[in-house]
């Protein structure tokens, strides 16, 4: 399995890295894409290095993943993005594609990636997409659209997405691996 994170500048820690880190704890290959440039830097001012940048990636190439966190204005950067427009729309025919936070309604929405789905956003980005009616659910699968509510939901959405790529039995090995959700 492989799957491509987009990253750009302003995008939000948690929702990239915690559903990173659960999908590599899940043996699970993650390409972390940069759409500005290698060194992206997040919405509170943390730099990241990603993999390759989206220009360089292969065009030929098959996700069985893709996945766009939030953040502003991360996720206005990734729906400016061409490149990134192209992958997503190509990716939803065949393969899983993944948004949290504003990404949903700021970049998946304008390109009809959501029409007749259910997915949630998070809460005041339904202004970006004012044609879908958004769950107030923290995660929300519909088919083969994965859709995150925000940071506080980030986990939540690495493991669906792992059960999605591998099933429930290897989420709940991560799960039951990083003790998540246990009492304190």
């Amino acid at each position: 399995m492989k799957v491509l994170v987009f990253l750009a500048d302003g995008f939000e820690e948690a929702e990239a890295l915690c559903p990173v880190d659960v999908l590599k704890r899940a043996g699970i290959e993650v390409v972390i894409a940069g759409v500005q440039s290698l060194a992206v830097k997040s919405s509170h001012g943390v730099t990241v290095q990603a993999d390759v940048t989206v220009d360089d990636l292969d065009r030929n190439e098959r996700w069985d993943a893709v996945f766009c966190p939030g953040g502003m204005p991360g996720a206005v950067n990734l729906s400016q993005s061409w490149s990134v427009n192209e992958i997503l729309v190509r990716s939803a025919q065949n393969a899983i594609v993944a948004a949290i936070c504003a990404s949903p309604a700021v970049v998946l929405a304008p390109l009809g990636l959501l029409d007749g789905k259910e997915a949630t956003c998070f809460p005041g980005c339904e202004s970006y997409a004012p044609t879908i009616s958004f769950s107030s659910r923290g995660v929300v699968q519909d088919g083969n659209i994965l859709t995150g509510k925000s940071a506080g939901w980030a986990f939540d959405l690495g493991l669906k997405l792992v059960e999605m790529l591998e099933g429930k039995e290897a989420s709940d090995k991560v799960r039951n691996a990083i003790y998540y959700k246990e009492e304190c």
